[in-house]
């Protein structure tokens, strides 16, 4: 595992200083969380929980956090990076004191945000901590009320915990950390805005923390705002897929071979527990339908127009092994935390492109290994090159199944292809004008060769007239 911790200051500039392995903390993972002080309270919750020994990031992350530093953590989906900082926040908070809020965890999605309160109901069972998620989608009054009743720890989504605050029903004067998970998705949803009035509002001497499983120039830009001095702590190098997936792409020309193929795919009862990201709502129900009808009843499907609890009943079926299949839009994408994941399969190339590592780490968590398989039609190839830049590495093709169906692409499926391809070719070469204007080109030099011809005497018919003469 290549572990890289940095010092820098809060612009991150070009040259920080990394500190060298011989002069960190001695800390070997085997030793177990005893090595990090512990009180008997978190650590016995650490042990129902079912943690056996610190992950890299765990190892490194813990005892900075302790120690009070700010923290630029980059680390892919499924590395215990949850556990990192919470696992610190409840012995840094330790007791419940008042009751306003001492920690602040914000994330992208609802399903993020519940999946965390999850890790911090666990990692508080043996303290009087009191903890809330606030998120949209649902009425405010409960968790207004919840929050009158006091909250030490408070798992949220950037627009809900504005929405709250503004209405004057949360205070923030006694925050001493502040979390951002996932930071690169939140700079994909546009929650900058928000984030900014965080930052606001909130106190300025506090300890801040930041994950990202990415660092895009946008989130440079939030770090430099947001952390002071931080230490950046690096357990794989950033957009890097886990090292536990296995990952292929399979090229399908059409919609239909797409379905055509998904039906195949899980005939294979090596298939166990599957997860089917799609771009749209309108795929992620077509492909729900089509499963549900002919292959499988043991299948859900998430994404924004499901209500709230629709999803949450969703995840629940699929975490309990009730469901074989989950279908979902990448609104859920960074929510779901789901063992044995055995396979991923991306119906559609993503995109945004740094979402890629984000959906094919669903599977191959916690040590176990998983299969990603992406579907990518003429139109997606320039994503998937693009994906393969990030990752900085090509995937592996394969071979379409001997028996697979491949249907004939519709017009408009395949006029829309090109639409896209011309689209794009224009974003790389400002002065590609488009296929309808190459073929118009060619048709305007037709024309001038035949009006140039006309000009030296020959006409269309005279040059007909003139070869009939030859003839005879």
């Amino acid at each position: 595992m290549n572990t890289e911790i940095q010092i820098g200051d809060n612009s991150l500039g070009d040259n920080p200083l990394t500190v060298p392995e011989t002069l960190m903390p001695e800390q070997e993972i085997s030793n177990g969380f005893e090595q990090f002080k512990l009180n008997k309270q978190l650590l016995s919750a650490i042990a129902e929980a079912g943690y056996l020994s610190p992950t890299p990031i765990q190892a490194k992350a813990i005892p900075m956090i302790l120690d009070g530093h700010d923290i630029l953590g980059i680390a892919q989906t499924g590395t215990g990076k949850t556990a990192a900082f919470v696992i610190p926040i409840v012995m840094k908070i330790k007791y419940a004191q008042s009751p306003y809020p001492k920690a602040l965890i914000i994330t992208p999605t609802r399903e993020l945000a519940l999946q965390i309160t999850e890790e911090v109901k666990k990692l508080t069972a043996y303290t009087d901590l009191r903890h809330l998620c606030l998120y949209g989608g649902v009425g405010a009054k409960a968790q207004t009320e919840a929050i009158q009743k006091g909250v030490d720890i408070i798992i949220a989504t950037p627009g809900r915990l504005m929405d709250i605050y503004l209405a004057g029903n949360l205070v923030l004067k006694e925050l001493k950390i502040m979390v951002l998970d996932e930071a690169d998705r939140m700079m994909d949803m546009g929650f900058m805005p928000q984030i900014n009035s965080i930052l606001e509002v909130v106190p300025r001497k506090r300890q801040n923390l930041l994950f990202s499983a990415t660092m895009p120039d946008r989130v440079v830009r939030l770090t430099e705002n947001f952390l002071a001095f931080p230490l950046r702590i690096e357990v794989t190098p950033q957009s890097t897929p886990a090292q536990m997936v296995t990952h292929f792409v399979y090229h399908v020309p059409n919609f239909k071979t797409k379905i055509n193929l998904v039906g195949l795919l899980l005939q294979n009862e090596d298939f166990k527990k599957v997860i089917i990201f799609a771009k749209t709502k309108e795929n992620a129900e077509n492909i729900y339908k089509f499963i549900h009808r002919k292959i499988e009843k043991s299948v859900r499907v998430i994404h924004a127009n499901k209500g709230q609890n629709s999803r949450i009943n969703a995840m629940d079926e699929f975490k309990k092994d009730d469901v074989r299949v989950l279908v979902a839009t990448d609104v859920a994408t960074r929510g779901i935390d789901v063992s044995n994941v055995s396979h991923v399969i991306n119906f559609d190339v993503p995109f945004v492109h740094e979402d890629y590592i984000h959906r094919i780490g669903r599977t191959g968590r916690a040590l176990h290994e998983g299969i990603a398989l992406t579907f990518c039609n003429k139109a997606e190839v320039y994503h998937l090159q693009k994906i393969e830049k990030i990752i900085k590495s090509p995937i592996p093709v394969k071979e379409l199944p001997a028996n697979l169906v491949v249907e004939e692409t519709p017009f408009e499926e395949n006029q829309q292809q090109l639409l896209d391809i011309d689209y794009q070719r224009r974003k790389e070469d400002p002065n590609f004008k488009g296929a309808f204007h190459e073929k118009k080109r060619k048709n305007e030099d037709r024309k001038k060769q035949y009006e140039d011809k006309h000009k030296a005497g020959t006409s269309k018919a005279s040059f007909y007239k003139k070869n009939a003469k030859n003839k005879r």
